[in-house]
């Protein structure tokens, strides 16, 4: 039996592992978390080039996403001071004219959705009618598509058009599954659509962070495992696993053998494959594992003088390698811009210097009254999701696995969402749960 004092050991210190030493934490569960790097946050963190010290890609909450929020809250985070909340307002721009605007007013569910479409600029009516059906079919299953396929053939059967695809439907796939649609999973994008545009009006709502995203989780889960008894070591990495008759025996850390019999596997599914490929009895889980591929996600930053805004916090570009232009001014970076550029391309062969020429020239197409950037940096995650394609589903493992005490996290396990924050943070939550009942049911 184990001991109820017994540490849970949880490898990784990104959202999910935080997320599950915190819901462990919570409970009073001793809680020992141990990250590779220098810092926690994983792919979602602060980092310094050179003068610049940005965050490690551009993130953006919105209001469903109850589980990220509610963990926010728990860790000692006031939303309201943390974060600047408006209303959906998509807007999208090419070259120097404004290609589409839809806004969502301050109306009970589904109301202020059929309002915003209704009044959609830059959409023929033909266009905001048959969104409209595709918007009622969503609502009538509740999010739940019974069969997988891409999203491009379910737009296509669904009668959205060329004009509707290209600059609603594929701008919102890429920005949440960063994958296009040509290739992207029906399921999960219908599902994610559902829980964004017709549960709650203000599920819809954009939340952008005053400050870095260290200042989300990281550092406030950090000080509230600690507060509660828990460690937190970094420059710790888990090199193996000790298995006995399907069952955690321990692990080693950075060789070191420690006993364990609870642990947490928070780290990429690529570190999570080489530790259980050794292991007949997580034979099926690395074969799984192994047929995951992956997306990038490229951040440009570029730093103009600080009179330098957006009419919006965010903007869309179309026609062009980004899709989207973030303001960073609401988090304190007066005058610096993220381009955001989801899913594979042309960029990825383009050296830094060459993409940020791109990148400038597309800006300066859309808003050709701003200045030269005094400065411009890359940021590259070449793995930076899973791919999630039409049936992504059968590959994606569950948190309990088939050795007693190992569980996974990770926003590539099987959630329902895409690997986005909100993914992150459900998967160490449930673990951390699945945990939490089997101690419930263990005898005393």
């Amino acid at each position: 039996m184990t001991s109820p004092r017994e540490p849970v050991l949880v490898a990784g210190g990104g959202w999910a592992g935080l997320s599950a030493a915190a819901t462990l934490a919570q409970q009073g569960v001793p809680v020992r978390l141990v990250e590779a790097a220098r810092q926690l946050g994983g792919r979602a963190r602060r980092v310094r080039l050179g003068d610049f010290a940005v965050d490690n890609g551009q993130h953006l909450l919105i209001g469903a996403y109850r589980e990220t929020l509610a963990l926010m809250q728990q860790v000692g985070v006031t939303l309201n001071d943390r974060f600047l909340r408006t209303p959906l307002h998509l807007e999208s721009w090419q070259d120097r004219r404004r290609v589409l605007r839809l806004r969502a007013p301050r109306l009970p569910e589904p109301f202020h959705l059929l309002v915003a479409l209704l009044h959609a600029r830059g959409l023929s009516l033909r266009d905001r009618w048959r969104a409209l059906r595709f918007g009622a079919f969503i609502q009538r299953r509740r999010g739940e598509l019974a069969d997988d396929c891409t999203v491009a053939e379910l737009l296509h059967g669904h009668g959205q058009t060329a004009a509707t695809v290209r600059m609603l439907w594929e701008p919102l796939c890429l920005a949440t599954l960063n994958t296009p649609v040509a290739e992207a999973s029906a399921q999960i994008f219908v599902r994610v659509l559902y829980e964004a545009l017709f549960r709650f009006h203000g599920d819809s709502d954009l939340l952008f962070a005053h400050g870095d995203l260290g200042t989300l989780l990281p550092d406030p889960a950090l000080d509230y495992i600690e507060s509660r008894g828990g460690t937190v070591q970094l420059g710790k990495r888990v090199t193996a696993l000790h298995v006995d008759d399907a069952r955690l025996r321990g692990v080693e850390l950075d060789g070191e053998p420690v006993p364990a019999t609870r642990l947490i596997l928070a780290v990429s599914p690529e570190q999570c494959l080489a530790l259980c490929r050794p292991h007949a009895a997580l034979a099926t889980l690395a074969h799984d594992l192994a047929q995951l591929d992956y997306q990038p996600i490229c951040t440009v930053y570029l730093q103009y003088s600080p009179d330098t805004r957006l009419p919006r916090p965010a903007i869309g570009i179309v026609g062009g390698l980004c899709q989207w232009l973030f303001d960073r001014r609401h988090a304190g970076e007066a005058g610096r811009m993220a381009a955001v550029i989801s899913a594979d391309g042309p960029h990825m062969d383009m050296d830094n210097a060459e993409l940020i020429a791109a990148v400038r020239e597309e800006i300066a197409r859309v808003r050709p009254h701003w200045p030269a950037p005094r400065d411009a940096r890359v940021i590259r995650e070449k793995r930076a999701t899973f791919a999630c394609r039409a049936g992504i589903a059968t590959l994606r493992p569950a948190a309990a696995t088939p050795v007693a005490g190992l569980y996974l996290a990770g926003d590539y396990t099987d959630t329902g969402y895409p690997a986005t924050l909100e993914g992150a943070v459900r998967s160490g939550r449930l673990a951390a749960r699945q945990i939490l009942e089997t101690q419930q049911e263990e005898p005393t």
